[in-house]
């Protein structure tokens, strides 16, 4: 055994006795350089984000070289800083958690390397963390009462899933994208609509200036009784209709269709997360939680809420500032994990496209 496995052997016999357990999480598995203290898996103590959107802006989109090269160069700091602001030194810290996948490889090898050196460096459990899992486990920040079962709608720019968590450790999938994810979709419909990145932020602030019926968007794979999402279909749709438009002189309102597109969209993940929450037997088919990038938006927020109080069921939705990556919602995920004793190797390495099943087995 050596000495590094040995600290953190007699470290998790000590968290037997802990009434109060801090984990210090690391994410930065997109354009999002994140630091976090959290306590007992549900306290923020600090939660300290650094954006590079203002890096990525003049090329439309990420770029992963300049993501790398940026969380190279303010991971340090932004971890001293979530440090500072929890007012803990590495020494008062029990665990050391980082997103594992998915993402974008370069910028999880960052993260995941450096929090493997402060694990090392401190004798402290290491954890990796499914992105997917941090952003349904972001809901237990803003409502510490939730306990599984329920049943979550996952929406961000990579993903667009429906998911039953029924325990701590166990997910299972009604339904993804065959596709553009939504937050994609939102993004590809802004840059058409000549709207600069992040496009999907951009285009409902546009939105909010047009009228969500003036135009409409058929989509009969989403009117199916399936939980699959399909929205490449919707976007090429948007686009199509400014083209032929253009053909024939004829001028679009783009505040319109940017609210119509947004009406769909949000109709579809609003209608087939109820309704799969329906579907469920127990406490899953009660409880409705929506997590994601996209639940940012405050038109689907809106509309999930409304559809989930007339079907009697309860819903949760995270604070804004738990809505896009942070690392309070990784420690709050990687805070299970470690209390049913599960560890992670040193090895243990980036995955981009890391499926949730993939990673609850790991774990």
């Amino acid at each position: 055994m050596t000495q590094y496995q040995h600290a953190t052997q007699k470290k998790m016999e000590e968290l037997r006795k802990k009434s109060c357990v801090r984990i210090l999480a690391i994410e930065t598995s997109c354009d999002e350089t994140a630091a976090a203290i959290i306590e007992n898996g549900r306290k923020v103590l600090s939660n300290v984000v650094h954006t590079q959107i203002p890096l990525h802006v003049p090329y439309g989109g990420v770029v992963p070289e300049i993501a790398s090269r940026s969380h190279v160069q303010k991971i340090g700091a932004v971890v001293r800083r979530a440090l500072d602001e929890a007012g803990l030194a590495l020494s008062d810290l029990d665990a050391v958690a980082v997103t594992s996948g998915p993402g974008l490889v370069g910028a999880l090898l960052v993260g995941l390397n450096y929090a493997k050196g402060l694990a090392y460096a401190a004798g402290l459990p290491f954890l990796g963390v499914h992105h997917i899992a941090a952003h349904i486990a972001a809901n237990y920040l803003s409502y510490p009462e939730l306990k599984p079962p329920f049943t979550c709608l996952v929406a961000s720019g990579g993903h667009s899933h429906i998911i039953v968590v029924e325990d701590d450790s166990t997910y299972r999938l009604l339904g993804r994208t065959r596709d553009d994810a939504a937050g994609e979709a939102f993004d590809k419909v802004a840059r058409a609509l000549g709207l600069p990145y992040p496009g999907g932020p951009n285009l409902e602030r546009l939105a909010l200036e047009g009228d969500p019926k003036k135009y409409r968007f058929h989509s009969a794979f989403n009117e199916g009784e399936g939980f699959d999402f399909s929205f490449s279909g919707i976007k090429t749709a948007v686009v199509n209709r400014m083209h032929n438009a253009a053909q024939a002189g004829e001028e679009l309102n783009r505040a319109d269709l940017a609210a119509s597109f947004q009406h769909t969209i949000v109709s579809i993940l609003a209608d087939k997360a109820v309704r799969a929450a329906k579907a469920q037997t127990g406490d899953a088919g009660k409880r409705l939680a929506l997590a994601g990038g996209v639940s940012a938006n405050r038109a689907l927020r809106e509309a999930m809420e409304s559809r989930a109080k007339k079907a009697g069921i309860e819903f949760f939705c995270p604070d804004f500032a738990y809505c896009t990556d942070n690392a309070a919602m990784v420690g709050s995920a990687a805070y299970d994990k470690l209390m049913r004793g599960q560890t992670d190797d040193l090895s243990l390495n980036a995955v981009p496209y890391l499926a949730i099943d993939e990673w609850m087995r790991g774990a």
